[in-house]
């Protein structure tokens, strides 16, 4: 069980009140041990495969997408051609339930937490957008990775100055899930099939995948009829929901919404927010947390282990 001084932060005085009781509320649910319940995560699941069907429907493959196909988005369309269809994997990587899942999120939060052996040793890990997984901070984020988001317009959108830094990314990595954004646009589909064919020319083991958008569109229904109101999920949030489906037991790293922490007081996690509303993701996540669906690791992972 992570260890957490009582009260809010230092810098408490300067938060605003949604967040004094964020703060408070993660203060709270650290102070009981955390057990998964078997009864609430078997009725939680069984609701989420049902409207999502993540196991068949979250990955594009040939034998849930046809020629033809349209994808509609709120400005764009995607039509899959024979060029689209071609790129897809033939069916879904996911033939069987895992057991322990790691997702990893991009948060300072993990820095000096000592949790890379804890995630390392998970079946799954699953990771966002496309980190650098230095030496230097193996003890702490750990260095395993089988499946990646790659949220890569906003670093390599142009394929202008980046091209060599991506390409050295996808090398270090090995054989890996690259899991790509489904290509609506003209410069995403450009992205894509450049990534696409770097990794043929690196011959790298690494398997390009892409979400489904009908999928998305599920799992937005989902969570919003579960009382979450947002106007887009973001990739992190997307990652813990279908871990939930693939995985017996979910574990997630460096989830954390907002600038201030109880156990980082005096550091800047600088959680992105964006068009995604990561404080009401987050108390959702903290909500299955307390529940015991799946296990929210806020403090330090060898306090965790005792």
């Amino acid at each position: 069980m992570a260890s957490f001084k009582s009260g809010a932060p230092k810098s408490s005085h300067n938060l605003c009140e949604a967040c004094r009781e964020q703060i408070n509320d993660v203060v709270m649910n650290y102070s009981q041990p955390w057990k998964k319940n078997e009864e609430n995560h078997h009725a939680f699941i069984s609701n989420l495969s049902r409207w999502c069907e993540g196991f068949d429907n979250a990955i594009m493959t040939q034998a849930n997408t046809h020629v033809g196909m349209n994808f509609q988005s709120k400005r764009e369309k995607l039509q899959i051609t024979p060029i689209i269809f071609k790129s897809l994997i033939e069916k879904s990587p996911f033939s069987k339930k895992l057991d322990t899942c790691a997702v990893v999120g991009s948060s300072g939060l993990l820095l000096d937490s000592g949790c890379g052996k804890m995630i390392d040793a998970a079946q799954f890990v699953i990771r966002c957008n496309l980190p650098r997984l230095n030496d230097e901070y193996r003890i702490h984020v750990g260095s395993k990775m089988d499946l990646v988001s790659g949220i890569l317009t906003e670093r390599y959108g142009d394929l202008s100055g980046q091209r060599h830094d991506l390409v050295d990314r996808l090398e270090s990595y090995g054989k890996f899930l690259l899991l790509l954004l489904p290509t609506f646009s003209s410069s995403n589909t450009r992205l894509a099939n450049w990534v696409v064919a770097s990794i043929n020319h690196i011959e790298s083991p690494a398997r390009p995948i892409f979400l489904n958008p009908d999928y998305l569109r599920k799992l937005h229904q989902f969570w919003r009829s579960n009382g979450m109101k947002t106007q887009r999920l973001s990739m992190a949030m997307t990652l813990a929901s279908l871990a939930l489906e693939l995985c017996s037991n979910v574990h997630l790293y460096g989830f954390w919404p907002i600038s201030n922490h109880p156990y980082k007081p005096d550091n800047d996690m600088k959680a992105k927010t964006n068009s995604h509303n990561m404080p009401t993701e987050f108390d959702m996540l903290l909500k299955l947390h307390s529940q015991g669906v799946l296990k929210l690791h806020q403090g330090n992972c060898q306090s965790d282990e005792k």
